[in-house]
Order: structure tokens, then C-alpha cells, then sequence
């Protein structure tokens, strides 16, 4: 389950763009049921973000969990982080901020989702959860265990 929280300056996004872009990220994750992914805009006030003891009024923050799925190689997170930098420029660097952002990769197994365990990654069970496309994990683990 990855979960991107963007740090961002006030009104750097108006709802449209906030949406949009989290289209964007969600179809970075186009093998993962799209209950997976999360993104929460936090806006920061002008006199509360600073980077190296000066205020940053044009800089975006972003800090991406991932549970559900790890980057295996050297390659592998390579080629992710330039589809992350692609997908984010057109709302990001193209319109002039700044930024930063990382991956921190959960165990899967310290995980959960309203208190039940998701199922294995490319297992069946999971496969039916993504054809299900159901809005909630509950509905999804109810229906994979009928």
C-alpha cells in the first residue's frame, strides 16, 4: 500500500490539480488494487518550511510509503524513481517548485488493513480483489473468503 504524503506551500494546488495528480500517482500502480494508494496534500505555511535554516516558499516535500510492494534491484528503483519524477513534473517542475522526495519500503508483514491482513502479493486472492475493484479492503477480504 503505498501512501504519498506531499508537503506542499499554501495554494500551490487547487483541488483539480490535487486530484490529478493523485490520477497520476494511482496509475504508477496500475498491478495493485487502486484501494492501495493513498496521497494526502498537507499544505505548509509560508513561515513553516525551511531548508537549510531558510525559509523554502517554493519547495514540495514528498515521502512515499510502500507496504503492498519493494523495489528488488538497483535498477528496479531507478527506473521507479524516473517514473515517479516523470508522472509528478507536470505538476511539480514544470510549474517552477522545488522538490524532494523519497521511499521508505514497510515489511508487508507489519501490516494491515482495518485490522485484517491483506492477502500475498500475486496471489490469487489478490488477483480477485483487483478484478473486483471493490471501493473497500473489507468488502474485498469478505468476498475473497466466500
Amino acid at each position: 500500500m503505498p501512501l504519498w504524503k506531499i508537503y506542499h506551500p499554501v495554494d500551490a494546488f487547487s483541488v483539480e490539480d490535487k486530484h490529478a495528480l493523485s490520477q497520476a500517482i494511482t496509475a504508477l500502480y496500475s498491478r495493485l488494487p487502486k484501494f492501495y494508494v493513498g496521497v494526502v496534500f498537507q499544505e505548509v505555511a509560508r513561515d513553516s518550511f525551511f531548508v537549510g535554516g531558510e525559509p523554502a516558499v517554493r519547495f514540495v516535500r514528498i515521502w512515499v510509503d510502500h507496504i503492498a510492494r519493494t523495489l528488488p534491484t538497483p535498477e528496479a528503483k531507478a527506473w521507479w524513481i524516473k517514473a515517479c519524477d516523470e508522472a509528478m513534473a507536470p505538476f511539480i517542475r514544470d510549474r517552477g517548485f522545488d522538490w524532494e522526495f523519497h521511499i521508505d519500503e514497510t515489511p508487508f508483514d507489519l501490516w494491515s488493513i482495518q485490522g485484517l491482513r491483506p492477502p500475498p502479493a500475486n496471489s490469487q486472492a489478490e488477483a480477485r480483489w483487483i478484478a473486483e475493484n471493490k471501493a473497500t479492503p473489507y468488502e474485498l477480504s469478505t468476498a475473497a473468503a466466500t
